[in-house]
């Protein structure tokens, strides 16, 4: 698969599904200890944007999937994985997009659809008010601290927080990289983003049974020109259901 090295040196790969079209290409960013291929590839998003006949990009974050895997917390944070897409932009030539993101991936692209012209439209989902009172992810339900050490420990801890327990299960499963996400755990978004800079039409989609995703109308009322749709499942869940991936492309479309 293409990759590309980042301005600090990590290599990031990236999948190119379809040939471009009259319409920009969609870029797809994914949550916190997922990869391009299980956030979007394997719930079927994908293949739904190819069927609508667009062109699609997704980024593996350094510290998932297949690109690099640093241990060093200054090499994380929204903000550099924001500045991974826009270098990733930069390298394939790309001078729009339709930008979608998740949980982690959707505090990314806020942050980078609130400095860069190149987005068309925005998709985020799964977060909710934290992105307004912390800056990010629901750190108030997810402990950081928990987070950090039980992707820390050599053994799963049995006394795990069920949130952190839910996310250290998954990292294993999916053959994650448990120190590189301890380590963009310990550099988590928690400043202001300038919302009211996020100007292109925003759609916000949220699980109706997730608590990271807490009070999403509230973000949606402070971005200038967003929607809010709410959908049956969990935060992780509710990526698999087939309207999951139809909101995406009815809305880029």
């Amino acid at each position: 698969m293409p990759d590309f090295r980042a301005s600090d040196g990590v290599r990031l790969n990236y999948f190119v599904w379809g040939e471009a079209g009259e319409r920009p290409p969609v870029l797809l960013h994914h949550g916190f200890a997922a990869s391009a291929l299980l956030n979007w590839h394997g719930t079927g998003v994908v293949q739904a944007l190819l069927d609508g006949g667009r062109q699609v990009i997704a980024i593996d974050a350094r510290g998932h999937g297949t690109s690099d895997a640093p241990t060093d917390p200054a090499l994380y944070g929204e903000v550099r994985l924001a500045r991974d897409v826009g270098e990733l932009l930069d390298h394939l030539g790309v001078k729009q997009v339709d930008l979608a993101g998740y949980s982690m991936g959707a505090v990314t692209a806020l942050i980078f659809a609130s400095g860069d012209d190149r987005v068309r439209r925005l998709w985020i989902g799964g977060v909710g008010e934290a992105v307004i009172d912390l800056g990010g992810v629901e750190t108030r339900l997810l402990p950081p601290g928990a987070l950090i050490a039980a992707l820390e420990a050599d053994q799963r801890p049995a006394d795990m927080h069920p949130g952190v327990a839910e996310f250290r299960i998954f990292a294993e499963r999916t053959g994650g990289h448990l120190k590189a996400l301890a380590a963009q755990a310990r550099s988590l978004h928690a400043a202001p983003i300038a919302l009211d800079k996020v100007r292109m039409p925003t759609r916000l989609v949220a699980g109706d049974q997730d608590p990271l995703a807490r009070h999403p109308q509230r973000l949606a009322d402070a971005l200038p020109d967003a929607e809010l749709i709410i959908l049956p499942g969990t935060h992780l869940g509710v990526c698999g259901i087939p309207e999951f991936a139809e909101s995406i492309v009815a809305f880029v479309n």
